[in-house]
C-alpha cells in the first residue's frame, strides 16, 4: 500500500475553548445516545473531567495534561472541506478523508514555549441565545481556555489514491484554519491557527 506523510504543525492565532461537557454523567449519555456511529466508546469518558456546574466545556485530559483527540482534526478537515468545495473538483470529500487520510497519534498534545500544556489558562464566559418555544431565552456558557501561541503537532497519512487527496488539497484546508478553526466558539473567532505542513 502505497502512503504519503505529512508531518504538521499548527500555531494557535487565536485561543482554543474546550469542546467537551465537563459532566462524566452528561457526556457518557450523549456517547451512549449520538456518538455510537462516530466510533466513539465508553472508554473516553475517563478522560473527561467531572463537575457539577452544567454547561462548562472543557478538554479531554490525561495524567500528562490536556489534549486534543485526533478525529478532531478530520472534522476539522471535512469542515474545511465543505466551506470551500467550490473551489475543488473532489467529489464526497467526507467519506474521503475517512477512508484515505489518517492522523496520528490519537491523543494530540497542546505545547507552549516547547512545553506540553498542563492545564488550561484560564476560562472565557458567554452568552448564548437561543429561540424556544416559550421565547428568545439567554443562558450563559464557560470554558476552559488555553493561550494563544500554543503549538500542536501530528503526522497525517495519507493513502495513495486517484481521488484528488493530495498533500497540496490538505494543505490548503488547513489554510482555512486563519479564518475558522478548532475549538468550541469558532464562529467568535476562537481556535484560529497557522499552519506549517511539510
Amino acid at each position: 500500500m502505497k502512503t504519503e506523510l505529512l508531518e504538521c504543525e499548527l500555531t494557535l492565532t487565536r485561543e482554543i475553548l474546550g469542546t467537551i461537557p465537563k459532566n462524566k454523567e452528561v457526556y457518557s449519555k450523549y456517547v451512549a445516545t449520538k456518538c455510537a456511529d462516530a466510533g466513539l466508546s465508553e472508554k473516553e469518558v475517563e478522560t473527561v473531567p467531572d463537575i457539577e456546574e452544567k454547561g462548562w466545556t472543557g478538554f479531554r485530559t490525561d495524567e500528562k495534561g490536556p489534549f486534543l483527540p485526533d478525529y478532531m482534526i478530520r472534522g476539522f478537515l471535512k469542515a474545511a472541506a465543505m466551506a470551500l468545495k467550490g473551489q475543488s473538483d473532489i467529489k464526497a470529500y467526507k467519506s474521503k478523508i475517512d477512508n484515505l487520510v489518517f492522523v496520528f497519534p490519537d491523543r494530540i498534545r497542546l505545547e507552549q514555549g516547547g512545553k506540553t500544556v498542563k492545564a488550561p489558562d484560564g476560562d472565557y464566559e458567554r452568552p448564548l441565545r437561543a429561540m424556544t418555544m416559550q421565547g428568545p431565552r439567554v443562558t450563559l456558557a464557560k470554558s476552559d481556555m488555553i493561550n494563544s501561541g500554543a503549538k500542536i503537532k501530528f503526522t497525517i497519512e495519507i493513502v495513495g489514491n486517484k481521488d484528488g487527496i493530495t498533500k497540496a488539497w490538505i494543505k490548503e484546508l488547513f489554510d482555512y484554519g486563519r479564518l475558522s478553526g478548532l475549538g468550541q466558539f469558532r464562529n467568535g473567532g476562537f481556535g484560529r491557527f497557522t499552519a506549517v505542513i511539510k
